[in-house]
């Protein structure tokens, strides 16, 4: 069974803050969207779960990178969705170190989700990452993936229909 991770608590509790959202769901939308994030997505909010995910909540016109920032800030917890691919997103990284950011200053939960890829493999491409682009934003990227990646989460291999 997986374990929700808990963050070190604000120094404001959380009943005093507005929450937009019961979940931020982060994804590759390449690997996942038209699979089991549609499926995860539908079933959360069928079962009450007010749920952000980008393609619904954010208008074209709007600044991405805000929208997101702003999402992550007022949901309570965030599931981040691991494919074969999500380490190769710039978005998907801003996302993740975002919400890793966002966890340790307030109460904010993170379930990962490892879709079709082992946790060691999203390691593995967070140090892979490091030694193409040593950048200061890669590096913050890939140490969020990192930590993140080596959180108890949710394991799901070879779900064929999503």
């Amino acid at each position: 069974m997986a374990t929700l991770i808990e963050a070190p608590k604000a120094s404001s509790s959380s009943s005093e803050f507005k929450f937009n959202y019961d979940i931020f769901l982060s994804f590759r939308g390449l690997d996942t969207r038209k699979k089991f994030t549609d499926h995860l997505y539908h079933a959360l909010n069928r079962a009450g779960f007010r749920t952000f995910r980008d393609d619904d909540e954010i208008r074209r016109s709007e600044n991405i990178n805000s929208e997101l920032q702003r999402a992550i800030k007022y949901s309570k917890m965030s599931v981040i969705v691991f494919s074969e691919d999500y380490a190769s997103s710039n978005a998907c990284l801003f996302e993740v170190q975002t919400i890793l950011e966002h966890c340790k200053k307030s109460d904010h939960f993170i379930l990962p989700v490892f879709y079709d890829v082992d946790p060691g493999r999203v390691k593995e491409q967070a140090r892979d990452l490091e030694k193409k682009d040593s950048s200061e934003k890669m590096r913050g990227g890939s140490a969020a993936l990192k930590e993140v990646a080596s959180m108890a989460g949710m394991v799901l291999q070879n779900q064929e229909d999503g």
